[in-house]
C-alpha cells in the first residue's frame, strides 16, 4: 500500500533501476505517516560516508505530539540497504552521473519502506515528448468514450 508518491520523478527523470530501502524513523514520524501527514515532492537521496540519506521528505507532526518531543518536519532520514547494494549505487552515481531519487513510500510487513531509483535527468525535449504522449492518451480516451456513448443511438 502506497503512503506517498513522488509523481514528478517519472516526468523529470529517466528511471534506470529501482531499489527498496528501509527508513530510520522516530516514533512521532511513524504516527504522522500512519495519519497521512507525509509529502515527498522535492525529495532526493545523498550519499555521505558510505551511507544513504533521504532529504526533502516532509513529515508534518501531529498536533497531539508529546510535550517532551521536539519534532522537525524536514529532518534528514537515514536509508537502510545492504552494504553491497550501497557500494553498487555509489559506483554508478559517481562514475556514470546518475542521481538517486525517491519514488514512493509504502508499507511492507508493517514497516515503512522507500522505493528509490537510479535515474538520469531528462532534457527539455524529452519532457515535451512525455507531455505529448500523455495528452494524446488523454485525448484518445476521450474520443473512445464519445464514440461509444455518442449520437449513434439517436438516428432517424
Amino acid at each position: 500500500m502506497s503512503i506517498a508518491e513522488n509523481r514528478r520523478a517519472r516526468f523529470e527523470y529517466h528511471i534506470e533501476e529501482q531499489y527498496e530501502a528501509g527508513l530510520v524513523l522516530e516514533g512521532w514520524e511513524v504516527k504522522a505517516i500512519r495519519a497521512g501527514q507525509v509529502q515527498l515532492p522535492d525529495g532526493y537521496v545523498v550519499i555521505r560516508e558510505g551511507e544513504l540519506f533521504l532529504i526533502g521528505c516532509r513529515i508534518n507532526p501531529l498536533r497531539t505530539a508529546s510535550t517532551h518531543v521536539h519534532p522537525q518536519a524536514d529532518r534528514t532520514k537515514k536509508l537502510l540497504m545492504s552494504r553491497a547494494d550501497i557500494r553498487r549505487l555509489i559506483g554508478k552515481v559517481e562514475q556514470r552521473g546518475f542521481t538517486l531519487i525517491p519514488l514512493d513510500l509504502h508499507y511492507k510487513n508493517g514497516r515503512v519502506k522507500a522505493q528509490i531509483a537510479l535515474a538520469k535527468g531528462k532534457a527539455q525535449h524529452d519532457k515535451r515528448e512525455t507531455e505529448k504522449k500523455r495528452d494524446w492518451e488523454r485525448e484518445k480516451g476521450r474520443l473512445m468514450r464519445h464514440k461509444v456513448s455518442g449520437p449513434s443511438a439517436s438516428k432517424d
